[in-house]
């Protein structure tokens, strides 16, 4: 699947820069055109991967190139004072080469939170192809502030988009010594997860080795449909298995290999066991899998790993889990891989604790800060009638 990507904020920057590199290293062709965009220009310098002419500050005349800090107000002013500047940038792309647009953004800070969701309407407007958020929520432990931000972006973000891919911080959080070795592990969390699922929809990256069960852009685009939210489980397994050149004949037939390759019942307990593990585990955004509307699972990994049986199998299972009949599935099969994956896609979810729970952190900054406000206010007019009662 190829996408237009735009990095909108600190967060999005850095996990657009993350794809790219993911892109690079793998060859998977899921980054047809890259965009950061931001009103603070020291992040965008220190970005890596993304084009110089594809980094855009916006905001100039507002926060003179020092960000939006943690005010989504300012970062919604300095989108539409400078729309037409991240148009242009975006119109050096190919557009007859993009399946759809990924905006991505962390929704607790002030620049991606307050912007993303002015640029997905605006993209909307635009162009026929599905225009999709990648929304990064704070952890707890991040302040109510910025979960008061999020609860408000999540809201925006989700009504502007076809769909909203969501990931909560909260729940990849690590022991990491320092914030930005935390981040970028988390980053890498992300990129992992998403990479993995846009990667099965480019199907010409396949090259020669045909899957059992194709699935391609337009699978992913019926998957995520033109509303609602999304939730993604990821399972992987290191295998060691003696390479040798399989056809998709004997893939389908799934027999033993006396040559190390796995048996047709192994590869189906294994693919079963993994996605069961991916929908049951740590989900990009936990929620009730019951609430699912729709659903796509995705197997990656050597061909040889890989039986229609296990996939066929775990489909079934995901349905009764779902309880819902738009279920997708299919293989990716991958050479040079060392481990089997399993993805699986949630999309509509409508039970979702974590944000309940965020508005609700919402509520109580928005009223400690009126508290706040109110005590300065009768702080300072005690003290003006203390002054004139002094004289």
């Amino acid at each position: 699947m190829k996408l237009a990507m735009i990095g909108f904020g600190q967060a999005g920057g850095k996990i657009l820069d993350r794809f790219l590199e993911y892109d690079s290293t793998r060859g998977t062709g899921i980054v047809g055109h890259a965009v950061a965009v931001n009103s603070a220009k020291a992040d965008l310098m220190g970005l890596d991967y993304v084009p110089t002419e594809n980094r855009v500050l916006i905001g100039q005349s507002v926060v003179k190139g020092h960000g939006a800090g943690t005010e989504p107000e300012l970062g919604e002013k300095c989108a539409r004072e400078d729309i037409e500047e991240i148009q242009s940038a975006i119109d050096q792309m190919a557009s007859s080469e993009i399946d759809a647009f990924l905006v991505i953004a962390g929704l607790g800070g002030g620049t991606g939170s307050g912007g993303a969701p002015v640029l997905a309407e605006h993209l909307q407007r635009l162009y026929v192809e599905p225009v999709y958020g990648l929304g990064v929520l704070p952890s707890r432990d991040e302040g109510g502030i910025y979960n008061r931000n999020a609860a408000r972006s999540f809201q925006g973000f989700a009504e502007t988009v076809d769909n909203l891919l969501t990931f909560d911080n909260d729940g990849f959080k690590t022991g990491c010594e320092s914030f930005g070795e935390g981040y970028a592990e988390i980053n890498d969390e992300i990129v992992t997860r998403f990479g993995a699922l846009f990667s099965a929809g480019e199907v010409e990256a396949l090259g020669d080795n045909i899957a059992e069960s194709v699935v391609d852009a337009s699978e992913i685009i019926n998957t995520l449909g033109d509303h609602g939210i999304t939730s993604v489980g990821y399972a992987s397994e290191t295998i060691e298995l003696e390479r040798k050149n399989k056809g998709l004949l004997d893939r389908l037939r799934g027999g033993n290999d006396q040559n190390g390759f796995a048996s047709s019942g192994d590869a189906t307990n294994r693919i079963t066991a993994l996605v069961r593990k991916a929908t049951l585990g740590k989900l990009t955004l936990q929620c009730e899998v019951a609430s699912t509307e729709r659903a796509l699972l995705l197997v990656s990994g050597p061909p040889e790993a890989l039986n229609r049986k296990g996939v066929d199998k775990a489909r079934k299972w995901i349905e009764s889990k779902t309880e819902c009949m738009e279920v997708r599935a299919g293989d990716y099969p991958l050479p040079n891989e060392q481990k089997v994956a399993a993805i699986v896609v949630l999309a509509g979810v409508t039970d979702i604790p974590r944000v309940k729970e965020m508005q609700r952190m919402a509520i109580e900054a928005e009223a400690r800060r009126d508290e706040l406000k109110s005590e300065s206010k009768d702080g300072l007019e005690d003290l003006i009638k203390y002054g004139d009662d002094e004289e």
